[in-house]
């Protein structure tokens, strides 16, 4: 379901924020789906609690899950509560957009190959 690399120059809480985002977003995940205790997912991943804590104080704060003590920790939304104004938000993903690009193109590959990569995200994240 959820995996991590410690070998990633990525963060470990970023990686679990943006793997739960990335299930939350394909319908992995959906609205009220449980997610595992803070204890058990660091355990399973072999890394210290706080780290799981803080990646699902984030998602928290972005909307996408709940935690209640002693209710356990679910999915409350589909969408994230936005950030900031519209503009903001557009210039933020476009960014990102453009630094995986930039990977893209530093790894090698052609715009064609990188075409048919965007198109199978698509297709994945918008399920007719």
């Amino acid at each position: 379901m959820l995996s991590i690399s410690l070998a990633s120059p990525v963060p470990i809480h970023d990686q679990i924020v943006a793997g739960l985002r990335r299930l939350i977003a394909t319908g992995t995940l959906t609205e009220g789906d449980e997610l595992p205790p803070v204890r058990q997912l660091a355990a399973d991943l072999g890394i210290n609690f706080n780290t799981v804590a803080r990646a699902y104080r984030e998602l928290t704060d972005m909307g996408l899950i709940l935690s209640a003590r002693g209710r356990g920790t679910v999915v409350i939304s589909a969408t994230e509560r936005p950030s900031g104004r519209p503009a903001e938000e557009r210039r933020r993903i476009e960014s990102t957009i453009a630094g995986a690009l930039a990977d893209a193109r530093l790894a090698g590959f052609s715009p064609d190959e990188v075409r048919s990569m965007v198109d199978r995200q698509v297709q994945a994240l918008w399920k007719p």
